[in-house]
């Protein structure tokens, strides 16, 4: 089935708060599903449908349909880690299409902050991994794995540390302008190499911050959408893959985003060249670069060069990237980034992205993000979103 046109995101919220000590999870989703309805301009009683992922409390929709106090008809619990909410976009998209329901709304929170988390710096396991035994005398820190993909990056393309740096420049850049990122101070190349070596290559500016927070989307049947006063926004394409060990062939120069994004433009029927805003997940300068080759805006190994220079920041380089200031400065929410993607891209085609970062014209935006880690096993999923 074709999901192109099947759906329009017709609400988007992000929490303001990036540390909510006082503030349970389950509220803080509740506070994002109130956000979005209100900027669709429909209500709790208009939902039937609810899609959330792990970090949703307790038994997922058992316990959060009950929270919200909503009446829904069908759930959707897929976990991809940081991909699920683009993961949820797409189901969603079938489910309307198949009339299992005409109003979805899609949460995400958590409180990794005020919980005391630290970015990637603990053994990172994924459930009862058949090959965790093999890994777990290893320690495998998550940092470390994403340092391990910066290093092999390298070495075979040349890429280079300052290179990288000028993803979390742009990042800064953008960051400046959003009056709720959480770093926004701008910064240099330089700044960045003089920071911390947290995991060779991989400096402390070269890692997402950690925030409490979360956001929501309502997603809703093309012919509802019409009716509402918001600007519309639909799916033209959508694509999902994973990549695993690969039964030892390991390769740590691409993604699963190689193939999310490959069938994402195909149904969308559109090329990277098209694309006039990327929100690209960013838990590491590193998944960045990665992950703009494997979606085709540059050839593999040519990312160093692409990211340069300033390429990334909107109004002076070849594609603006993470126009909210991303996971490296602004927002990464239940240590999932990204729900934030999709609203960014969002914002931009709407035309509500700030002043000084918003695309002119923006009409054709891609959203991709992972989840898990690109030096073992991960998910992708990608869109393509256009304004009506």
């Amino acid at each position: 089935m074709s999901l192109k046109g099947k759906v329009c995101i017709s609400g988007i919220f992000e929490h303001p708060t990036r540390h909510a000590p006082d503030k349970s999870t389950a509220l803080l989703h509740a506070e994002v599903a109130q956000g979005a309805l209100a900027d669709a301009g429909l209500s709790k009683s208009d939902v039937d449908g609810y899609f959330c992922a792990g970090d949703a409390p307790g038994l997922g929709p058992i316990n959060m349909v009950d929270y919200l106090g909503l009446n829904v008809r069908h759930v959707d619990t897929t976990d991809l880690g940081g991909a699920s909410y683009l993961a949820h976009v797409s189901h969603a998209a079938m489910a309307i299409a198949s009339g299992k329901c005409n109003v979805a709304l899609v949460t995400l929170a958590g409180r990794p902050k005020a919980e005391g988390a630290a970015t990637g710096t603990k053994t990172r396991i994924f459930g009862a991994t058949p090959d965790l035994p093999f890994e777990l005398p290893f320690r495998p820190v998550l940092v470390n794995l994403y340092a391990m993909v910066a290093m092999r990056h390298m070495h075979e393309y040349g890429t280079t540390p300052e290179q990288l740096a000028w993803i979390r420049v742009a990042a800064s850049h953008h960051a400046q302008h959003n009056p709720h990122a959480l770093l926004r101070e701008t910064v240099t190349v330089e700044d960045v190499l003089r920071s911390p070596m947290i995991a060779d290559p991989l400096h402390r500016l070269d890692c997402c911050v950690i925030t409490d927070g979360g956001g929501a989307l309502v997603l809703t049947r093309p012919e509802i959408a019409k009716t509402l006063a918001r600007p519309q926004v639909t799916l033209l394409g959508a694509g999902e893959a994973v990549k695993g060990q690969m039964g030892g062939k390991v390769d740590l120069t691409w993604s699963a985003g190689r193939n999310s994004g490959r069938h994402a433009f195909e149904e969308a029927g559109v090329k990277p060249s098209d694309i006039q805003y990327a929100s690209i997940y960013d838990s590491f300068t590193i998944t960045v670069l990665i992950q703009l080759e494997d979606l085709g805006f540059c050839e593999k190994g040519r990312g160093g060069a692409f990211v340069a220079d300033g390429n990334l920041i909107s109004g002076v380089g070849k594609l603006p990237v993470n126009t909210d200031g991303g996971g490296l400065c602004n927002n990464h929410p239940s240590n999932r980034g990204g729900m934030t993607k999709i609203i960014e891209a969002v914002r931009q085609l709407r035309g509500e992205a700030h002043p000084n970062v918003q695309v002119p014209g923006c009409s054709l935006a891609l959203a991709h993000a992972t989840g898990g880690s690109l030096g073992t096993r991960h998910a992708s999923a990608t869109l393509i979103l256009e304004r009506v």
